[in-house]
């Protein structure tokens, strides 16, 4: 293939979604949004669920935009998936993994095969949100849907069905379920017939990166690393591995990139989780509730008539008093949508702190308990792998928010960069033009990332105040029962 390349990749997150078209002519890559939309979850059936054919609508209006393209991919968020019937339509809409269907289904699932058991076959941090633990909800809760359901796709993978017909299974979203071997990247087998889930129901396996068909102009469709977490990482401008990577979105990912899992009974102690990465290493991270927090409580605010945009909101944190009270962003009372500035209130009230009263405190308290967490994880990181991190790369939405990049860098005391901004859209564009011959691998993307995206460098500040406030903010984790031993 020569001249010129044109992609169109795809990236859904948990509250929008956008269409970015790229164009590389062997040594520039340009690129530009043609197409954003939100992604509204609705109940539906007693369940809250993503309005599938309303993102479809969305999926060809971006087409419409964009115009003739090489190939195009999709990501999206990890574990959700849709289910087929025998005629290979979806059964019903995908439930959202904040959805209540799981609860309780953790503490039955590990009754059949304990924690360090099902830990050392997967490699992922037991949350009840996995795929697993999902799937038994519908076993139990929908049989019916259960029995007639043919095929499982993921999210990513359910888009690609939905244009041109083929059905895979993309392996870096795979590895988000708890049911693949974190060591082959296979289906774990004992691990499906411990909970008896026919292998049948998953799709032919693939590597990032593969052409699995065509829509009818000719464009070729590309699973590219379905995990937009793994598309961000392979944004990644640097090689330096005692750097650490934090993908900053909706959900927070702080890792780092490891050759081989870590499936010791204190990586699962830690909370962390061995992922498959769109160049085959493993992404070794914890899950952490990022800008959810802040997103929710900016539409819980509009619901009671107050407007604020996201700069205002940083300038309001701003104002307020540093470092008095704080939150575990992991509690299970700010997983559901709804009220955070209340709960965050609740929490502090419970635990004995400060209890903040303005819309500023409210926010510096968000604000500082993610930078805390982010210390937190970092602490488990090295005790877990060994190493020592000597920076810390932020990408994705979060690069963009200059309090959080700065607040980070005085919390954990790295040096911090920030960007690019675009790393999930940049690296589902990598990954397409890797699968067509434009690019030889996921590292030279990543110089070319390097030489052309902007990167903002944070030095840490007051170290010495933010060590005082993590003191306190294990201590309160503690007293939680949040901390791991």
């Amino acid at each position: 293939m020569s001249g010129k390349t044109t992609v169109l990749a795809f990236d859904f997150g948990a509250s929008s979604g956008r269409a970015v078209k790229a164009v590389y002519d062997g040594a520039a890559l340009s690129y530009e949004e043609v197409h954003r939309f939100e992604n509204c979850p609705r109940e539906k059936d007693g369940r809250l669920r993503w309005d599938f054919s309303a993102l479809m609508d969305e999926v060809r209006t971006g087409l419409g935009k964009a115009g003739a393209v090489d190939s195009i991919g999709f990501d999206t968020w990890g574990v959700d998936f849709g289910l087929l019937g025998k005629n290979g339509t979806l059964l019903e809409d995908p439930v959202h993994y904040r959805d209540g269907r799981t609860a309780g289904m953790v503490e039955q699932a590990l009754r059949t095969m304990d924690a360090r058991t099902l830990y050392g076959a997967t490699g992922n941090q037991i949350m009840a949100i996995n795929t697993l633990f999902q799937l038994l909800a519908v076993k139990e809760q929908a049989p019916e849907v259960w029995r007639r359901a043919k095929r499982l796709l993921f999210m990513p993978d359910l888009f690609i069905h939905a244009l041109c017909g083929a059905q895979v299974c993309e392996r870096t979203i795979a590895s988000t379920s708890q049911m693949q071997d974190a060591r082959t990247g296979a289906w774990d087998r004992d691990v499906l017939a411990a909970y008896r889930i026919p292998e049948r129901l998953f799709a032919p396996s693939v590597p990032s990166g593969t052409v699995v068909g065509a829509l009818e102009n000719g464009a070729k469709v590309v699973a590219v690393a379905g995990h937009d977490t793994q598309c961000a990482v392979a944004a990644l401008p640097t090689q330096a591995r005692d750097t650490a990577f934090l993908s900053c979105g909706t959900w927070s990912l702080l890792g780092c990139e490891l050759d081989a899992p870590v499936l010791t009974e204190k990586s699962m102690r830690l909370g962390l989780s061995n992922e498959l990465g769109a160049n085959g290493r493993v992404n070794y991270l914890k899950n952490i509730i990022g800008l959810w927090l802040i997103q929710e409580s900016r539409r819980a605010w509009r619901r009671q008539g107050r407007e604020y945009s996201y700069a205002e909101l940083e300038s309001l944190a701003l104002e307020a008093a540093p470092l008095r009270c704080f939150i575990d962003p992991d509690d299970p009372a700010f997983t559901p949508p709804g009220d955070i500035p209340a709960r965050v209130r609740e929490y502090c009230a419970a635990t004995g702190q400060y209890v903040p009263q303005t819309v500023g405190e409210v926010m510096r308290c968000i604000y500082e308990s993610l930078t805390l967490k982010y210390r937190f994880a970092l602490g488990r990181l090295e005790a877990a792998t060994g190493r020592r991190f000597a920076a810390l790369h932020v990408l994705g939405g979060g690069a963009k928010d200059g309090l959080l990049c700065r607040m980070t860098a005085d919390a954990t005391g790295l040096r911090t960069a920030a960007g690019p901004v675009e790393a999930t859209a940049l690296g589902n564009i990598l990954i397409q033009l890797v699968a067509l011959g434009m690019l030889p691998s996921i590292d030279a993307g990543r110089r070319l990332i390097a030489k052309t995206e902007r990167v903002t460098e944070y030095l840490p500040g007051d170290t010495a105040a933010w060590d005082a406030a993590h003191v306190r903010y294990e201590d309160l984790l503690r007293r939680g029962g949040k901390t791991e031993k």
